[in-house]
């Protein structure tokens, strides 16, 4: 009688968990799922803090793969409110009705869906303008009418006389944009989030991120608003990722569902473990034999033999893990690959000094701060991402979104200067009143975001010795060094799975997702 074959799944963020539950549902392979840190979720965790509950990074649910926007509505069914209405979901040319549930007190029931409008500005001159740009006689009338026709005719002169190689991000930005509206908006706060000059980050970032959005793109939505939008339909299928109008999201924020699915994997007997860092590995000949995890609780090392391994743990770890195992060439690259780390200050507020018309909370989910003159990148408003992340409803609670790499004098700042600095930026700003603050946290997470630039041009040879290892399988975002969305993590984990069931050892499929035109951004989000 033969054992049944284990899966060791290194990290809990959505592409583990949603390999660990595809294991469970497609295949006799038991799925065991090592965690380094105490929650689940990774960058898609929602964090609890005096019952306020933040969502780090900012997380709309759509997806213009059916596979994927079927499997989130399978975990957690949609909730409509009074005079809501959708269409309904097609997977592989088969129509199918979208889950709902409904509530009998009236209040919406604990794990659902909520249907949420999107909108998302830029806050530039201490004004907003339209994100992405359009050239409406809002933001005409904001910029003035020299500068816009300056942009204008930037951007018409690249449509007639375009770049014909883009060597990097900032030949990528001003082939669809021009070159004056790059340098007013794309410029300065791209190298605030990346810390490098567009100059010295791959063209390859653009084309995962952005793809074929472009001010052309962007007029043509807008007279497809006007005039074309078919009304109920939420799944968005021709519209570009950056410009839909409403999208998915948990009640309790994006980790309510990874906690459901974490609970759903261990009802059907999967495994999940927390506070386990995998620390080093075997390679014999093209396999791996096997794995040691120390467990950050008890501090004792343990082993384990896997048949299969499933890494969505940074590259830059795996290699390490590897060590020897590993050419030294393949660790030398590795080990520079670059990570932008990100951190989150939450403000909790009686209200907000910026105000429009007679509402008293602004209804964007993120507002991007361009202003040079601060260090803040982002800004969330997590009442309107859902109401239920926040505990009074009558105060606003925000989240200052930072960027920084881990030698950086900000990552290292104590968290009363973070607080500080947070505060005083919006109040700066004329966001926010100081005097109006509540109450105020920090969290960081490290190597949030693999980076397109240091030894990135080089990662191909540490891609083809890490797919040549045959039971080894690298899916998600740092598990790959490539900057997916949700859905796209989630994709590859769903064809690793489908791969081992299979007994493809070939791993091509898995690194074409979110380059096939059916998974572009312009075609996903988080």
């Amino acid at each position: 009688m033969s054992l049944q074959p284990t899966a060791l799944i290194i990290g809990a963020g959505p592409a583990g968990l949603t390999a660990a539950f595809e294991f469970l549902q497609h295949t006799s392979v038991h799925p065991v799922v090592v965690e380094a840190t105490e929650r689940v979720g990774g960058i898609s965790a929602t964090i609890e803090y005096k019952g306020n509950r933040m969502d780090i990074g900012g997380h709309r649910f759509f997806s213009k793969s059916d596979r994927v926007m079927d499997w989130w509505l399978s975990i957690l069914p949609l909730y409509l409110e009074p005079g809501q209405t959708v269409g309904e979901l097609s997977y592989q040319g088969k129509s199918r009705e979208i889950p709902i549930v409904k509530s009998t007190s009236g209040e919406a029931p604990q794990d659902v869906m909520l249907l949420r409008q999107r909108k998302s500005r830029i806050f530039f001159r201490r004004q907003f303008f339209n994100y992405p740009l359009s050239f409406s006689l809002s933001t005409l009338s904001h910029l003035g009418w020299v500068w816009s026709a300056k942009a204008g005719f930037s951007y018409f002169k690249q449509v007639v006389l375009p770049l014909k190689k883009e060597r990097n991000l900032e030949d990528f930005f001003i082939n669809r944009f021009g070159k004056h509206l790059y340098k007013t908006f794309f410029k300065s706060y791209t190298e605030k989030v990346w810390g490098v000059p567009c100059q010295q980050i791959s063209a390859e970032w653009g084309a995962q991120r952005i793809k074929a959005l472009s001010i052309t793109e962007a007029v043509k939505h807008f007279l497809r608003q006007q005039f074309f939008t078919p009304k109920g339909d939420f799944t968005q299928k021709k519209t570009q990722t950056s410009l839909i109008e409403q999208f998915l999201y948990p009640k309790l924020g994006p980790g309510h569902l990874w906690e459901v699915v974490t609970r759903k994997v261990k009802e059907q007997g999967g495994e999940v473990h927390l506070h386990q860092k995998v620390v080093g590995m075997e390679l014999v000949g093209n396999r791996i034999t096997s794995v040691t995890i120390h467990n950050s609780e008890t501090k004792q090392d343990y082993t384990t033999s896997p048949e299969y391994v499933i890494s969505t743990m940074p590259i830059r770890d795996l290699v390490m893990a590897l060590g020897e195992a590993a050419p030294q060439e393949v660790r030398d690259i590795s080990e520079h690959l670059p990570y932008r780390n990100f951190l989150t200050v939450g403000i909790l507020l009686h209200k907000l000094a910026i105000q429009e018309g007679e509402d008293p909370l602004i209804h964007d989910n993120w507002i991007y701060i361009q202003e040079p003159d601060v260090l803040a990148g982002r800004l969330q408003i997590f009442n309107n991402w859902s109401p239920f992340l926040v505990q009074n409803p009558d105060t606003v609670w925000l989240g200052v979104e930072y960027f920084c790499q881990g030698e950086d004098a900000l990552w290292h700042m104590t968290e009363p200067e973070l607080k500080q600095l947070a505060i005083a930026e919006l109040d700066k700003l004329g966001i926010i009143s100081a005097d109006q603050v509540l109450d105020s946290t920090v969290f960081k997470m490290p190597k949030a975001y693999p980076a397109y630039f240091g030894s990135y041009s080089q990662f191909p040879k540490v891609q083809a010795f890490l797919d040549g290892i045959e039971n080894l399988f690298l899916v998600g975002r740092n598990g790959m060094h490539k900057y997916n969305n949700q859905d796209h993590s989630m994709l590859t984990a769903m064809l690793a799975v489908e791969n081992i069931a299979s007994g493809r050892t070939d791993k091509s499929n898995l690194w074409e997702v979110n380059t096939e035109q059916e998974y572009h951004e312009g075609s996903s989000e988080k």
